[in-house]
């Protein structure tokens, strides 16, 4: 994806999204029969879904920015863009340094390999080098606490190893911004914990976040500035507190 080049200054964003407009086509059939059916009906085979519509916002350096909304409302659509694992169809989706993603945890892992061989492989995906990954590797078992299982074939873990080996991985790169998508709803209560208080460390070492949760009261203490989506559009930008309370209202 496009980046801002790498400045002197400490004060330019880390995020910028310009006028961003992204649209998907929602199908309405599901075999040639239904199709076949319909455009003797003539009835319409897809429809345009805007999921966000002329969207303008920067983040800056070390900020902490809830993306709040209700189903449909765009916000992990805008989640995946700031990534890089979508475009927009017009406008722009910029960074400014390296960019590391609680989107999809453990999409890069490959069940017939071990939790070891996937921690390289995925370290990969997330933009470290085997140097980086060799000097965090230690750290990385340690968070996930499955030391045990470390040289087993991940499609013997279960989801909750799989996850905490997968987020672990994820926090342990080396980032300046980093995107979390529903992922500390996951997982048992003290490993919740231990994975929010990581997040604030990052974030008080000076790591921007860009946080998408149904978890209000974590969104309201864990971030600063909540961006409210609907429809699509932005509704609010400012205060955490204050975007939670629009939403439950």
């Amino acid at each position: 994806m496009p980046k801002i080049s790498e400045p002197q200054t400490q004060t330019l964003p880390r995020v910028v999204i310009d006028d961003v407009h992204k649209t998907f086509k929602l199908r309405h059939t599901h075999s040639i029969k239904e199709t076949a059916l319909a455009a003797i009906r003539r009835k319409p085979l897809t429809t345009n879904f805007h999921a966000l519509d002329g969207v303008s916002f920067s983040i800056g350096e070390g900020e902490s920015v809830a993306l709040l909304g209700f189903n449909g409302s765009g916000k992990s659509t805008m989640l995946k863009l700031i990534s890089g694992v979508l475009e927009p169809d017009s406008g722009a989706a910029l960074t400014r340094g390296r960019v590391a993603g609680l989107i999809e945890v453990g999409a890069g892992f490959h069940p017939d390999l071990s939790g070891r061989e996937n921690i390289f492989l995925n370290a990969a995906i997330l933009g470290m080098t085997k140097k980086e990954t060799e000097a965090r590797y230690d750290e990385i078992v340690a968070f996930s606490e499955i030391e045990k299982f470390i040289d087993t074939e991940v499609k013997h873990y279960s989801s909750g190893m799989f996850l905490r080996l997968a987020f672990s991985v994820a926090i342990h790169t080396e980032m300046d911004v980093l995107l979390i998508d529903e992922i500390l709803s996951v997982g048992d209560e003290p490993f919740q914990k231990k994975c929010l208080a990581r997040v604030r460390e990052l974030h008080a070492k000076g790591k921007t976040l860009v946080v998408v949760s149904h978890d209000l009261n974590m969104v309201s203490n864990l971030c600063e500035r909540g961006i409210l989506l609907q429809g699509g559009k932005i509704r609010f930008d400012g205060p955490s507190k204050d975007a939670v309370e629009l939403m439950r209202a």
